[in-house]
């Protein structure tokens, strides 16, 4: 009885360290913010999530003129006067992109591709709102933000609010920084001694496997998949294997379960892609894209990854730990779940994982 009362106090006492962190412990490395004018075309836009290797980013407007998205009023201040300078006002991610392209009304791709950036956005539903969190903000409540589906928030350098608890709508700083679901994952991993209990656990026991997949087929286009993804506001789809049969309609999402997996689409693979490929590309098939992608000389420097080589799938046995382990080394948000035949069984976010490691660390 003694050993047992020992190892529950064991167990609660492991995840006190990281229960004190801060997100100011999350952003230490982080520099400066990128961020992209509102009078950006799509095409300049895209140049720069793609220079930066970034995915999402915030769009500044002159203060005054706009309200935020969300009605958010997220304000860049200068630090000697406090006189406002920029008006952040919603952030454009590579959904939104997609979403512009695949609402194609007939317009030639280039004139798409001219439009500025603040016609975009809210073209999906993750930049209809911007958020930011305190730097003070504690560790468990900004998991507990990130575990019902907030990607990212804005974190206010010099901020002029303190013990903020949750996510803000209204703030004015001299400048901020930019907070990841990835970031809390990868810290997570760096300080996985004070969680190794629920990283030693399979994925699932724990609740962290979803079992509702929408996929594409290989043959789909790339148009179609872009549009199927806009349509419910997803990042990216598995791409599994069609038996050619003459039912299957490549046009539209399908029930990805207990297909055969070949390979993933994401809004992130449209990042590497330069715009001359990319309009000549429509047309594809979504594994014929991602091969050619993969040829190109741009690709490595962009940070592409070939879905359809590199497959990222776990079991539903395997451990979280190794899970966690695999989206941070590969920089990916999901990781697929499969059978011994590779057949598609689940899947397993960034937003599954912070919220089962969140659960013991309440305790």
């Amino acid at each position: 009885m003694q050993a047992t009362l020992a190892d529950e106090q064991t167990t609660k006492i492991q995840p006190q360290g990281l229960a004190d962190k801060k997100v100011s412990d999350l952003i230490t490395h982080k520099t400066r913010l990128v961020e992209v004018p509102y009078t950006a075309s799509l095409a300049d836009t895209l140049n720069a999530l793609m220079a930066n290797r970034v995915w999402a980013a915030p769009v500044a407007a002159p203060p005054g003129h706009w309200i935020g998205a969300g009605a958010s009023m997220i304000i860049e201040s200068d630090k000697q006067t406090g006189a406002a300078r920029k008006h952040y006002i919603g952030m454009v991610t590579m959904l939104d992109v997609l979403a512009h392209i695949g609402g194609d009304d007939g317009g030639d791709f280039d004139r798409r591709m001219q439009v500025p950036v603040s016609s975009i956005i809210g073209h999906c539903l993750e930049s209809l709102s911007l958020w930011t969190l305190n730097s003070n903000t504690g560790l468990i409540d900004c998991m507990e933000v990130f575990s019902k589906g907030i990607h990212r928030a804005l974190v206010p350098v010099d901020g002029q609010t303190d013990n903020v608890a949750g996510v803000e709508l209204v703030e004015l700083a001299s400048s901020y920084h930019m907070v990841t679901q990835m970031d809390v994952v990868k810290y997570l991993k760096a300080h996985e001694n004070e969680v190794r209990g629920i990283l030693a656990r399979p994925v699932g026991e724990v609740g962290a496997v979803s079992d509702v997949i929408f996929g594409v087929f290989d043959k789909t286009k790339v148009i179609d998949a872009i549009r199927c993804m806009n349509t419910a506001s997803l990042n990216a789809v598995p791409i599994v294997q069609s038996n050619g049969g003459v039912m299957e309609d490549h046009g539209q999402l399908i029930n990805g379960k207990d297909r055969k997996l070949v390979g993933t689409f994401s809004a992130t693979d449209l990042r590497g892609c330069p715009l001359s490929l990319l309009r000549s590309c429509l047309q594809l098939g979504v594994v014929d894209f991602i091969n050619k992608l993969s040829e190109i000389p741009l690709h490595d420097h962009s940070g592409f990854r070939n879905s359809t080589k590199e497959l990222i799938t776990c079991r539903a046995e395997s451990r979280l730990g190794e899970v966690v382990d695999k989206v941070v080394n590969h920089h990916v948000h999901r990781a697929w779940v499969v059978d011994e035949s590779g057949m598609l069984s689940g899947l397993i976010s960034l937003t599954d994982i912070i919220r089962v490691i969140r659960v013991p660390m309440l305790a």
